[in-house]
Order: structure tokens, then sequence, then C-alpha cells
């Protein structure tokens, strides 16, 4: 019939089908528990086979080889299938209490039989996992990472340098390495040494690219030579923008493991605009990079930094002995001295090392070494290669200098001897008084300072510590040959510093000469009197002068910095000074100047005077004439204290920064409540106070003040003091009377009981007292609990010898966050420190004492004495302490 449909299907047919279903089904149910347990034990065996595996796959790649693809699949699928079967046991519990009737019905048939059929299916997966588990070799040698090797020199002398480097690299939490030297240290070499090394290392990087990045940052081109080491369709390539470019990169290196070596970089190269992936540790990517800024490291995000310096005294040595040749040095039993005289002009730099030992590789006779010695000393631009080869690269980091300013400070330091510390303080001062730093800025010392740190970042000069800054010797030929405007104009840059010279530069060379450096000499008297229209820099500083010419000066009106200071013997300035008309900067320190030259108050234009440490100048009367004076320095000069040199003072209307030493109790008075004088005194000493002189108070607009040191005085107090108020530390108040103020010493003083003024100084951080025969205590908590005030936050170094009263430095522990240095030596009284466990962040604080003092000292507790135990230094057997007592008192 139409519509119908007829199914015949056997009985004994169907029986069986409904059979095998309910027996599955019941399988399913019944045997739940019983499943369940068989699962869990089946996954804790493929677990453990997975860990016995891990453990021989990293056994096999700390040997280099890379683990099989399917054996990290195996472990990956074990990995996935933990956290399914961890679900599946955690809710046993619920379902197994659903089962009734002996376990063959449930409370939830449907909910049961899906559980229990996920269970069945489980124990059915992780049988299949576990019978493929069984790998006889999981690991195995690959092809080295696509890269090409890059033709380098020899590894000479820098061994250590690459393995540090490379080490560094392959840190897992190193992605982005930078490293960053002057131009000329070996950056390129090691950088064209690690890329090789990639290729004799196992494939565990799929890619190296190398990047030669150079001044002009051009990021298309960067992008082309990247694609171009990843694909060849350079045709469609060359017609997409920059955003498609770095799409296409990024979609092609994000499945890769890949190294990406930048040379060269002077600018940050942005990443993201690149197309590069950032380095991590999920993509174990890296990326190296080399540059002589410091401040890229910092703007390409780095994870870790390394200067690459200029070879040890002995590696430099190596390398120019492999480049001069084994025949040369041995032809001449003289040379190999002459051969390291030489090489020590190279101060390690290997661009001139490798350069120079070349040079020198056939020269064969005494003469010829001696010859090159000669002009490396007095002209070294003038030195085969030196103008071709070395000072044109060195130059890049001069060229990118961003003005005219930081290249004119650049220069200047060329003015000092070769390998000369050169305090900071000194260059920022010249500099000032140069005018290559607008003196009308009332920040021009940190305008300075700014300066230092970019040349130091730019690897043009090398910070010693702190207060000292030094020049490269090959740098400073470099700067000298850009001065001289490469070589052309010599006389225009005249440089005689430090060469043990007894005479001034002949009259001839003075005509064109604009700067003339004669520091650290031993010229002792100067008769001539030549013509230098053009001369605006004369440094005769650290000489043995004792005479110069009435006449020396007559011929110098464009004169602006002039330096005489550490001629210990000069004791008298011709009048003839005054012809000196455009004379802004003069320092006379250290020197026997006694009378105040009368030429002197004839240079309206000085603005620097530097009389510190004369000790002998008898008056200072007519001083006030120099009414542009900005920066006066009288810091022991011994100079006879009137009223009539306070007053002068007073009218010098432009005084910004002032340097003094005082010890007349009436003068001081004055000086300190006169507010002008007081808010431009950047250091002042007190010195031979007497007994009369009962109270020292201080005004609170010393804001300038940095450095404050008492001496040879008796002082009963010390006080603070505004307008109209004395603050005897009993008033409380949170003014800053000493913002400034860094350095404290207190020498062979008496009267004084504590410092507690010193609460005032926030920026503390050094403070010295010597032989203060009253003192009790440094601190005293009662007063400093008053104004609310913690001392000592920014302190780094306290010193105190032979304070025998001395009891405490602070009763109780207090926090020392930048503590470097304590040293106690004849303070028999003093027993304990003020700290605790916390006190010092810092691990480094050194604690110098007598043995004996240590064996008696006190801690807080076991924990600050555990913590502070390895600082403990004890004074060598031989070092004088000062006629050091100590006294037990009894129990």
């Amino acid at each position: 019939m139409g519509g119908c449909v007829s199914v015949s299907i056997s009985c004994d047919q169907l029986t069986k089908n409904v059979c095998s279903c309910l027996n599955r089904n019941g399988d399913y149910i019944h045997g739940l528990e019983e499943n369940l347990t068989a699962l869990q034990r089946a996954l804790e065996e493929i677990e453990q086979r997975r860990e016995d595996l891990l453990r021989k796959i990293l056994s096999e790649e700390r040997r280099g080889l890379q683990r099989l693809s399917v054996v990290q699949g195996w472990v990956s699928k074990v990995e996935e299938i933990v956290p399914r079967v961890n679900e599946l046991v955690r809710m046993k519990s619920v379902q197994v209490q659903r089962l009734c009737l002996c376990g063959f019905c449930s409370k939830n048939l449907v909910s049961s039989y899906r559980y229990g059929k996920r269970v069945m299916k489980m124990i059915e997966e992780v049988e299949v996992l576990r019978s493929q588990g069984d790998f006889a070799v999981v690991a195995e040698r690959v092809d080295a990472a696509r890269v090409e090797e890059r033709p380098t020199r020899p590894m000479v002398a820098m061994e250590s340098m690459l393995e540090s480097a490379w080490n560094r690299l392959m840190e897992e939490e190193i992605g982005i390495l930078g490293l960053h030297g002057m131009g000329g240290v070996g950056k390129t070499t090691l950088l064209s040494h690690i890329n090789n090394r990639f290729s004799r290392v196992g494939g565990e990087f799929d890619i190296v690219i190398w990047i030669v990045v150079s001044k002009e940052l051009q990021i298309q081109r960067i992008q082309d030579e990247i694609w171009e080491k990843l694909r060849s369709d350079n045709q469609k390539w060359k017609q997409k923008t920059g955003d498609i470019k770095a799409s296409n990169i990024y979609n092609v290196l994000k499945h890769k493991r890949f190294v990406l070596l930048l040379d060269d970089i002077w600018s940050k190269v942005d990443l993201t605009e690149v197309g590069v992936p950032f380095p991590s540790r999920e993509n174990g990517c890296k990326i190296v990079f080399t540059t002589r800024l410091k401040e890229i490291c910092g703007r390409m995000g780095v994870d870790s930094d390394m200067e690459v310096r200029c070879l040890a005294p002995d590696d430099a040595w190596d390398l120019f002995t492999k480049k001069v040749g084994e025949i040369t040095l041995g032809s001449h039993p003289e040379i190999p001295t002459l051969a390291r005289t030489v090489a020590k002009k190279c101060r390690g730099l290997p661009l001139a090392l490798n350069v120079i030992g070349e040079t020198m590789a056939y020269k064969r006779t005494v003469q010829e070494w001696r010859s090159a010695i000669d002009v490396l000393t007095s002209s070294a631009a003038e030195f085969s290669g030196m103008e071709d080869e070395i000072l044109p690269i060195l130059k890049y980091s001069y060229d990118n200098l961003k003005s005219e300013q930081l290249k004119l400070c650049f220069q200047y330091c060329a003015l000092f001897p070769e390998d000369h510390n050169i305090e900071k303080n000194d260059l920022v001062d010249y500099w000032i008084g140069e005018g290559f730093i607008d003196r009308n800025k009332g920040r021009a010392e940190n305008q300075g300072y700014e300066i230092i740190g970019i040349l130091v970042r730019s690897c043009l000069l090398m910070e010693e510590n702190q207060e000292t800054v030094k020049m490269h010797d090959v740098v400073r030929e470099m700067a000298l040959w850009i001065a001289s405007d490469f070589g052309k104009q010599k006389e225009n840059f005249i440089v005689q510093a430090g060469l043990q010279s007894r005479n001034i530069p002949e009259i001839e060379k003075w005509k064109v000469a604009r700067r003339v450096s004669l520091m650290f000499n031993y010229i002792e008297t100067i008769r001539d009197a030549p013509e230098s229209p053009q001369l605006i820099t004369l440094l005769l500083r650290k000489n043995y002068l004792a005479h110069i010419s009435s006449s020396f000066f007559r011929l110098m009106p464009m004169l602006v910095v002039l330096d005489l200071s550490m001629n210990k013997d000069l004791r008298h300035l011709p009048d003839e000074i005054s012809e000196c008309v455009s004379l802004q900067y003069l320092s006379l320190s250290r020197t026997r100047i006694r009378i105040w030259p009368a030429g002197l108050v004839e240079l309206r234009k000085l603005l620097y005077l530097n009389l510190e440490y004369t000790r002998m100048v008898e008056s200072l009367c007519g001083i006030s004439g120099l009414t542009s004076l900005k920066v006066l320095r009288l810091f022991v000069s011994g100079f006879p204290e009137d009223p009539c040199v306070l007053n002068e003072l007073q009218l010098l209307e432009n005084l910004q920064t002032l340097t003094i030493t005082l010890g007349l109790a009436s003068i001081l008075e004055q000086f300190l409540s006169n507010q002008r004088l007081a808010s431009c005194t950047r250091a002042l000493r007190i010195e031979n106070l007497n007994p009369q002189s009962s109270e020292i108070s201080f005004v609170a607009t010393m804001d300038s003040l940095q450095e404050l040191h008492f001496a040879d005085s008796d002082i009963s107090e010390i006080k603070v003091e505004r307008k109209e108020t004395v603050l005897p530390l009993q008033i409380p108040t949170t003014t800053t009377f000493f913002p400034n103020l860094s350095q404290v010493s207190l020498e062979f003083c008496k009267g004084l009981r504590d410092l507690t003024w010193l609460i005032f100084a926030p920026n503390l951080t050094v403070l010295r007292v010597i032989s203060a025969s009253h003192l009790e205590e440094v601190i005293n908590k009662e007063k400093a609990e008053q104004q609310n005030l913690i001392p000592f936050q920014e302190l780094k170094e306290l010193r105190l010898e032979n304070v025998k009263m001395l009891k405490r430095i602070h009763r109780g522990p207090l926090p020392f966050p930048c503590l470097q240095k304590i040293l106690v030596n004849g303070c028999s009284q003093l027993r304990k420190l003020p700290l605790n466990f916390t006190s010092v962040p810092r691990g480094d604080l050194v604690i110098e004492a007598h043995k004996k003092w240590i064996e008696i000292l006190e801690w807080e507790d076991e924990a600050t004495k555990a913590r502070f135990l390895p600082s403990l230094k004890a004074f060598p057997e031989n070092i004088d302490t000062d006629g050091y007592e100590i006294s037990i008192p009894s129990p």
C-alpha cells in the first residue's frame, strides 16, 4: 500500500543486540568504582613515565641535542589529558553516592550512565597513550641554526669577554642584551664572534639575523634586510608600506625562535615598528645590539647590559705582540722594552693596538721605535694610520653630540694631561668661566654635571668615581686633532700638559694660539712677553712658578680664563694683570700670594676668583670693586677678618657662590646674620674660636651650604636660628635649615656635648668627628623626637676618632638606608652602635675599629649581631690608633 514500510528482523538478533547493550551499559554503572580505580592507576603510570622521559630529555639537551617532535607531542598529550582525568576523579564521590542496589542501579540513571561512559572512554584514551609512550631515542643532533658566518679577526685577548657575553645571553631570563663601549673597543668583533658561534652550536634557534644599523636609522632598510633573510619575493615586498612589512615580518618571526643581532645603533630601534616580536621566556628569542651610547641600553629596554672595556695591560700586550710579530720583537734586545712603551700609549684600545701594531710590524731598528714613541708622545695624530684608520672611527661619537656646546666642552677636556683624573668641579668651573654654560642660569652647575653625564654615556669620558672623570688617551688625541682643525692649525690649541717641560712654548707659537695648557710641568720663571691677541685660555696650574714677568700679561686682550693654582712658590702677581681686560676666570688657589694685586680691581668682567688655601693673603680691601663677581672662593685663604672685609663682601651684588673661613666671633656672628651672604655660602670653615665664643647660631636660609667644618675651637652649643626666634631644639619645627649640607667635620673642638642640630641636615652624607673632647652623644634622642625628624637618612660615611667621652651615637637603633662605612677609633666609652637587624638594607657596610673594641662591642640582639659580624674589620696591627684606651667596667 502507498506510504507503508515493512521491516522484518529476526527475534534472535534482536535479543542479542539488547543483551549486548544492557551488558555494556551495566558496566558503565555497576563497574564504575572499579573503572575509576583503574583510570587513576593508569594515569599515575603515564605521569611517572612522563617524568622519567623529561629527565632523559633534559640530560640529552644538555649535551646539545634537540628533543624529537614525536616525543614532545606525547609529553604534550599527557599534559593535556591530566587535568581532564582529574576533573572526572573530583566528581567520583558524588557519582558513587548515587549508586544503589549494590551498584547495579543509580538514583539518577542518566547522569550515572553518562559519567560511567566518560570514564570508560578516558580509560581507553589513557591506555592508548601508555602504549605509545615507549621511546628508545628521545633527542638527536640537528642542523645548526640558519646563520651566515661573518669574517672576523682572530679573538685575541678578548676570549673571557666573549665567554661572559655568551653565557649572559644564554641565560633563560635574558631576552635583550646591550653591548656598549667606546669606538674601537671591539664591540663589532665581539658581536661577530657571537654570530659565528651560533653556527657551531645545536640548532635550538631557527634563524640568526645580522643587521648593521649605523648612525642614520632607516626602519624600512632594516625591514628589507630581515625579509631578505626570511623570504625571497623581493619584487612584491618592495611595493609594500612599512606597516604591512612590519605585519609580514611579525607573522613569520612569531613562529620562529630567532636571534637578531643589531650592530652599531645610535638611537632606539622600535621593534614594534620593524615588526620584531619582543623576546620572552616563552618564545626563547634573543636580541643583541652594540652601541657607543650607554643610554641606548635603557631606551631599548635591555634585560642586561655589558660594557665592552679596553683591554687590561697584559691582554693588550698579547694583542700588540701578535700584530708586531716575533721576528720584529726579536730583531734587537731593546725593542721589546720600547714596544711595551708603544703599546702602553694605546691604553688597551684594540683599534689602536691593531693599527699601530701593524704599522710597527716591520720596524726593526731601535731608532724607528724611539721615533714612534716621540711622535706618539708629542703629536700622536701624525703617527701613520692614526688620521686614516683610528681618529675617523672615534670621531663618529663626537659627531653624534647634539650641540656645539657639548662639542666645545668635550674638546676642553683634552687640555688636561694624559691619563689624568679630572675633578668634575674643576671642569664645570672652567666651562662656566669660558662661557660654554650660560652664566645667567641659576642652575649652571647642574647643567655642567649634565654635560659630563652625556659625555660619559657617549663613551667620550670615563667616570672614575663620583668626583672625577678621565679621558682615554686615544680619545684625547682625537679631541686635539679636532680642536686643531684636523691638524691644519696645530698652534690653535697648544697642549703641553704633564710633559715635564721647564719652559713656555716659543714666542712665535703664541700669535695664533687660542688655548694653551701647560699644566703639571716644571716651569719656574716666565720672562718672555709673547704677543697673544687671540689667546682665550691659559692654564699654568701645578708648576713651580716663582716669578712672572710684568710684561707677560700686556698683550693678552682676549684672555678669559687664567689658572695659576698650585704654584706653591708664587708670591706675587704683576699689576699688569689689569691689562687682561676680558678676564672672567682667575684661580690663585694654593699659591702663596700675599699682597692683593692692585691691578685686580680693574678687572671689571671678572666673574670667578679662587683664593682658596692661599693662607697668607694680607688684605682683601678693594675686592668690592669686582662688581661682576659671581663666584668667590676664600676657603682657608687666611685673610685678616675685620668689619671692612665683611662690608666689602656685602657690596658684591652679583655674588652667587661663596666659600669662606672665619674665626673671629664678632665677624662670624655678623656673617651668619647676613641673609644674603649666608644664603650664597657653599662651604664654611669655622676655626680658632676662643673660649669666650660659647655659642654659634645659624640662620635658616643657608640653603646653599654643602660643606661645614669646625676646627680648633671652643664651642658650647650650636643653634639654628630664624630671623627672630632662636631654636635651641626645643620648639617643634619641620623646617629644613641645611637642605644641601652633605659634609660636616669637627676636629679638635671642645665644649660641645651633642650634635643634635644635624637633624636639620637631611642630605648629610659624610660626618667626621675627630678629637671632640666633651662630646657625649651625637644625636640626643629626646631633642630629636621633639622635632619629629629622623637623622642620617642619606649618611654614607661616619668617622669617629679619639672622642673619649662619647657614650652613644643615638639612644636606640636608627635606619641607615645609605650607610657604607663606620670607622671608630679611640672611643673607649662607646660600646654600642645604633643598629638593629633592619638598619642597613645593603650588604656592603664596613665597620672598621680596633680589635679590642670589636671584642666588647654590644649588640641590640643576636639577629643584629649575626647581620653585622661580617661587616667588622679590625685595623691592621701596624696602624696607629692614637693611643687607644679601653676600660672594662666592673660587673
